[in-house]
């Protein structure tokens, strides 16, 4: 026997003594480095290390640098174009002020309890939507390639919006804007006034014809637009170097992102209220319309907002949270981030109707003195008797409230000859309820109002720089939520992915900068993501509540937080939120039935838009991305269900504790030895579990191989011994 074959066996046994030790105690009290989430790698000089075993230690998981840091992470992907362009529309459109209620409700009926939903399981399974799901029930693992699906579809199109966000903003070092004014046409007699143009507005002819330069129908394809392509790469360069390195490089990115657009919203919302008009907007769009209430299509919409304001079922907030420690308070995160996002949709609404109520203010200026000139005209040919005119009334510097008396004074006397005069009440009420959302908003009914700014470049600047950042935080989550859930699953190089995730994207995304794109980001608006995020998001409910188990998530919630969630998510998780939902999927349906599939195109001729429906082609299309989105959902359960996968391949190895050190045994360890240390073979060993779990909590987790069940490790170290006495140990 060699002489040193007693002290090896000592320090075996320590070795064992200890990982017993370590595996009987809930809570080490003593152990502060376990405590403060990692484990200490404790290597004495002078001693030799096994290089193939240091080599088994797996790299740790990165983490976010500050709390400041996450929470900006979640708001900025939150926080999107949708707060700007589609809130305010929906507030107007939906009673005013009485709609917020609506939205409030289903805020904390389905907003805040999803969200905080996906936010737990992020941070207690620490993997992307792929991995989380996958470990809670195998056969459901095709939700998480359901989310990176949606996610690619939602990217493609969205980057685009971010590319001609930055195509107005390098347009807007001008003055006066090229939008300002119709473009004069030349020929070889005269100059005359763009026709496209003056039969709509500057602004619009910009955006259509400039801009887009769009087609007439989605069936005419006109070859790519060069200036948009080019905006497009520079949109995807941007992204690709953000997320090259992860939360590494695009979290510090998040405190310009994230903040700057608050910063912008607040000097415009000062701005605004000091122009003419904007209280009139202001007042407009928060008088409630108590009515409305009662109608369904109110709650559906305010439903739909709520859920897709927060990125629900995109994986981007699972992967952000997936990067917490164990012990950090989701739900505190929870309730902040949907609070930030509805305060940041208020605000916008009040910015962005202080600026539409300037601008309803100058047009009805111009409408009245346009009509003041037609009365005095008809006074003078003797159409309108000047003695039905009140003395006190001055037609060349006619106030609102003159215009109106005297309006309704030839209305009266002129009854039946009225409508021949062609006069127009010029009511600002009217303008405002010209309800313009998304596109029509931003690069037309916004770009209209700053024209009328003063210093208008430099508002115009701030604007399509805040509307890029708002895009880019979106993208930051969206690409995080493709990029984590596969790196985390298949152990490919993430900078590697991103650059191929990012130049797949750009070439498929060259279908949006033709000159139809704009009718492409339509139909993908509209198809790919609505319908099938619903049905992730309630199958991520379904896998939680039922198929987990909700009491074993609340008992696990509890051990991660350090106290008991309320109750209240207990019954909503359970049944509120399933019924919300499987009703919002149930009216989203209904409504996309009776509604017919089809897009405002722009008719060059006529220099206005003209519904048309979609082709077959187009219909194809449309449902295709339904259905390729939620296609790995069936895919992987029937995978699951007949075993066509061999689930061995890639077995969980067994995981021992050492000195300073912890070490993944190979899983064909034979002899004594590996008997003594694991007291069972590894087809023997339970899959890790939840609930009965003894938690070793580190900040560098490993990343940990398939389980022979299919799950995967939640990144913490876990040694499971279900009803095994203490004595046998």
């Amino acid at each position: 026997m060699p002489k040193n074959s007693k002290v090896v066996k000592r320090e075996l046994d320590d070795e064992v003594i200890e990982s017993v030790k370590d595996l009987l105690s809930n809570e080490d009290s003593a152990d502060d480095a376990f405590k403060k989430s990692e484990l200490i790698v404790d290597v004495q000089e002078g001693k030799d290390i096994d290089i193939e075993e240091e080599s088994e230690v797996e790299d740790e998981r990165p983490a976010w640098s500050s709390k400041l840091q996450y929470i900006l992470a979640q708001v900025g992907f939150s926080v999107g174009l949708g707060n700007v362009w589609r809130f305010p529309y929906l507030c107007q459109k939906n009673g005013g002020g009485a709609y917020l209620l609506p939205y409030l409700i289903l805020l904390l009926v389905i907003g805040i309890p999803l969200f905080f939903l996906e936010l737990s399981v992020g941070q207690r399974i620490r993997r992307g939507s792929i991995g989380v799901w996958n470990y809670i029930s195998p056969k459901l693992g095709g939700i998480g390639f359901a989310s990176c699906v949606v996610c690619f579809f939602v990217a493609l199109y969205y980057n685009v919006i971010i590319g001609w966000s930055l195509f107005y903003f390098s347009q807007s070092f001008q003055q006066p804007l090229p939008w300002d004014q119709c473009p004069l046409v030349k020929n070889a007699s005269h100059t005359f006034v763009e026709p496209e143009c003056e039969k709509s507005s500057a602004t619009t002819y910009y955006w259509y014809r400039e801009a887009l330069n769009i087609s007439n129908s989605i069936s005419e394809s006109g070859g790519l637009n060069w200036k948009m392509t080019v905006c497009l790469l520079a949109a995807w360069v941007v992204v690709c170097l953000a997320m090259i390195k992860g939360i590494q490089s695009s979290g510090k990115i998040m405190y310009f992102s994230s903040l700057f657009p608050y910063v912008v919203l607040i000097c415009f919302l000062i701005r605004a209220l000091l122009l003419n008009g904007s209280i009139d907007g202001i007042r407009h769009m928060f008088t409630p319309k108590l009515e409305m209430m009662l109608e369904p299509k109110v709650w559906r919409e305010a439903a739909t907002q709520v859920f897709f304001a927060l990125g629900l079922g995109f994986g981007g907030v699972i992967a952000f949270s997936s990067y917490n420690k164990r012990d950090n308070n989701c739900h505190f995160d929870a309730v902040l981030v949907s609070f930030i996002n509805f305060f940041t949709s208020v605000l916008a609404t009040l910015v962005v109707f202080a600026v539409l109520g300037f601008k309803a203010n100058v047009i009805n200026e111009k409408c009245i003195s346009e009509n003041t000139k037609m009365i005095v005209k008809f006074l003078r040919m003797g159409n309108i008797s000047q003695d039905i005119i009140p003395h006190h009334i001055n037609l060349s510097a006619v106030t609102a409230e003159d215009y109106h008396l005297v309006y309704d004074i030839i209305q009266k006397v002129k009854e039946e000859e009225f409508s021949a005069l062609h006069l127009n009440s010029c009511q600002i009420e009217d303008e405002l309820n010209k309800a313009v959302q998304g596109t029509g908003l931003a690069f037309i009914a916004f770009t209209e109002a700053m024209t009328h700014f003063p210093a208008s470049p430099f508002w115009s600047v701030m604007f399509f720089l805040m509307l890029v950042n708002l895009g880019l935080g979106s993208m930051f989550g969206t690409i995080e939520g493709i990029i984590t859930p596969i790196v985390d699953t298949f152990k490919v190089r993430k900078e590697i992915l991103t650059v191929i995730c990012c130049l797949l994207a750009f070439c498929i995304g060259l279908i949006f900068v033709q000159r139809s794109g704009n009718y492409f980001v339509t139909m993908f608006d509209d198809y790919s993501a609505t319908l099938p995020l619903l049905i992730v998001v309630i199958l991520e409910n379904i896998a939680v509540s039922f198929v987990y188990g909700i009491d074993k998530f609340m008992e696990d919630l509890k051990d991660m937080l350090g106290f008991a969630p309320n109750r209240y998510y207990y019954y909503m998780w359970k049944y509120i939120s399933p019924l919300m939902l499987l009703s919002l999927l149930i009216a989203s349906v209904v409504n996309m039935g009776l509604s017919p599939p089809g897009y405002n195109a722009w008719i060059e001729d006529k220099a206005s838009e003209e519904f048309l429906s979609y082709p077959t082609w187009g219909m194809v299309v449309c449902v295709l991305l339904m259905v390729l989105a939620v296609l790995p959902v069936p895919a992987v359960f029937i995978i699951r269900r007949c075993n066509l996968i061999d689930n061995s391949s890639g077995n969980l190895a067994s995981v021992t504790y050492k000195r300073g050190r912890v070490l993944k045994e190979p899983v064909n360890l034979e002899g004594d030895d590996a008997s003594l240390i694991h007291g069972k073979i590894p087809s023997e060993m339970s899959s890790p579990n939840f609930g009965k779990n003894i938690y070793r909590k580190q900040g560098g987790s490993p990343t940990l191989d398939t389980a022979p069940n299919g799950r995967y490790g939640i990144g913490y170290l876990m040694a499971d011994m279900p009803d095994m006495p203490e004595s046998d140990l």
